[in-house]
């Protein structure tokens, strides 16, 4: 599950628009997770989600519309948690799409145990991070966090006896561009910072 929901207040934009060079970070991002080989693909769209669907290239991935995208990340996971029930999916890796720096093979390493009954973080030096894997057992009370901006942290804090912690160091990023900064630095651009081709 791909969450590219948020605003981007902080970056000046939504974070499903920012771009790597000529394509959308939610393309690179959906080229990651089938590099990954993990299917089926959902991807939660929210602000900007009409730009989004009218410009992004997100064949066979599942796309849906988070409406309450401002309430925070609980409500995003709600929306495609839902978006699976009906799947066969034992368990599912979740990632948001500003951390460009998550690789393919982080995202193996972290989907090595789709049991049902599985929680596992990717760690970075040592603090838990994305991508994360839910096994389907605990969708039921991730989604029943709906309304909080911590996501499915408030659950893990509340399970950390039972959650794997895998070491991504060396093979991927975990830092989040929360910031123009950060935006910068990744070489990435919102819309308004595009200059059109002459």
């Amino acid at each position: 599950m791909i969450i590219a929901a948020g605003g981007g207040r902080n970056i000046g934009g939504p974070e499903a628009l920012l771009y790597q060079g000529d394509r959308l970070l939610v393309e690179r991002v959906l080229d990651t997770v089938r590099e990954a080989d993990l299917a089926p693909v959902v991807v939660v769209l929210g602000a900007g989600a009409e730009e989004v669907q009218a410009t992004a290239d997100l064949r066979g991935a599942s796309v849906v519309v988070n409406r309450a995208w401002g309430t925070g990340l609980g409500s995003s996971l709600r929306v495609g948690l839902g978006a699976l029930t009906m799947s066969a999916v034992e368990a599912v890796a979740v990632m948001p799409v500003d951390m460009p720096g998550i690789t393919h093979e982080a995202l193996r390493r972290v989907s090595a145990l789709p049991y049902p009954d599985v929680l596992v973080c990717a760690t970075y030096g040592g603090l838990r991070n994305y991508p994360m894997v839910f096994g389907r057992k605990h969708w039921p009370a991730i989604s029943d966090l709906g309304n909080t901006d911590g996501g499915a942290r408030p659950y893990l804090l509340a399970h950390r006896e039972e959650v794997v912690d895998v070491s991504c160091d060396g093979i991927a990023d975990g830092s989040r561009v929360d910031t123009p900064e950060l935006v910068a630095e990744w070489g990435l651009s919102v819309p308004s910072q595009r200059v059109p081709a002459s």
